[in-house]
């Protein structure tokens, strides 16, 4: 048996393993950087529940955060207020995500772009990915939570 060196402590037990149905609950600062994290570690979330990466499931959940959590820290950001991003399964053949952030006087819905315009689609990519998607108020607070489901291949091997 080996000694912990002097000062360090000995390397804690291992804990019980994570759950892998437990939805992902994260909240992300309303700027370009905090969306990446969101797109990042939903695309992980994927990966740990069994849709691995680059896997069709996998992109199309990390498109769908990608584009909510974008529209959010550019439409709906609130100096000070973070956005949250939450991500669920139901079932073993959808994926629920949610994104909400802090500004609730206007609910999103697609608008027709012009055809130069660089911005203005990702909504209509949401609704073409998605079985379903919408936008409602906050429950518990100000602001707007837009949620889109997504369907997947069933997990037949560990999920």
């Amino acid at each position: 048996m080996r000694t912990p060196l002097p000062g360090t402590a000995p390397a804690p037990a291992p804990g019980p393993a994570p759950d892998r149905e437990a939805p992902l609950s994260l909240r992300f600062s309303a700027t370009p950087r905090g969306a990446r994290l969101a797109r990042r570690l939903a695309a992980q979330q994927m990966d740990a529940w069994g849709w691995p990466y680059g896997s069709p499931a996998n992109d199309v959940v990390e498109l769908v955060v990608a584009e909510l959590a974008a529209n959010a820290v550019t439409h709906g950001r609130v100096t000070g207020r973070d956005a949250e991003l939450r991500l669920r399964r139901c079932g073993s053949r959808r994926v629920r995500v949610e994104v909400s952030d802090t500004r609730g006087e206007r609910l999103p819905g697609p608008e027709p772009a012009e055809p130069d315009a660089e911005h203005g689609r990702g909504l209509i990519l949401v609704a073409a990915l998605c079985e379903t998607w919408g936008a409602v108020p906050r429950p518990g607070g100000a602001g707007k939570t837009v949620w889109a489901v997504v369907a997947t291949p069933p997990l037949t091997d560990h999920g």
